[in-house]
């Protein structure tokens, strides 16, 4: 699912919705106004080419300013829903085992936004339910195989070994 601009769609889970959005309001007030503070205190030190604060703190705003575009379009275009309660069928919300063609080893992740997997699951790795993978396993119930392509155009089969709701 795209928006008119080509922006990806991405799901939320309320809960991580509102945690994103508490976040964009906090660095577009407090946090910019405490790096605004930074800046005018340490060009008033003097000579701004060797003013390590200065450039620090430049180099923060800068940082601050990507997050809170960054955080901006994800709001704007996120699809907010409740999580999958059911076991079963893949899609966004979902933590899959797979088995890809050619490989005995099953590969687990989640479908759906790294900033639903919130509680640092280090080891859940998170492919969108935008990409190739995550598309092509929405709707595939366990047991199904499904065939995607490859970013090299080839294609590859992964058969859907279990299905089971994140919980966070």
């Amino acid at each position: 699912m795209s928006t008119e601009a080509g922006q990806q769609t991405t799901w939320l889970t309320q809960e991580a919705y509102d945690r994103l959005k508490g976040e964009l309001e906090q660095k577009s007030g407090p946090g910019r106004a405490d790096i605004v503070a930074k800046i005018e205190a340490a060009r008033d030190e003097g000579d701004l080419k060797e003013n390590g604060g200065y450039h620090a703190a430049k180099e923060e705003q800068g940082k601050l300013e990507a997050r809170i575009r960054q955080l901006t379009v994800l709001l704007r275009d996120a699809k907010v829903g409740e999580a999958p309660t059911m076991s079963g069928v893949a899609g966004p919300g979902m933590v899959v085992a797979v088995r890809f063609e050619g490989d005995d080893t099953p590969e687990r992740f989640l479908i759906g936004s790294r900033e639903d997997n919130t509680h640092g699951d280090e080891g859940l790795e998170v492919y969108s339910a935008q990409s190739p993978l995550g598309l092509a396993l929405t709707g595939a119930k366990v047991g199904e195989t499904v065939e995607y392509t490859l970013p090299n155009g080839k294609a590859m089969k992964v058969e859907l070994l279990s299905a089971d709701p994140y919980v966070g």
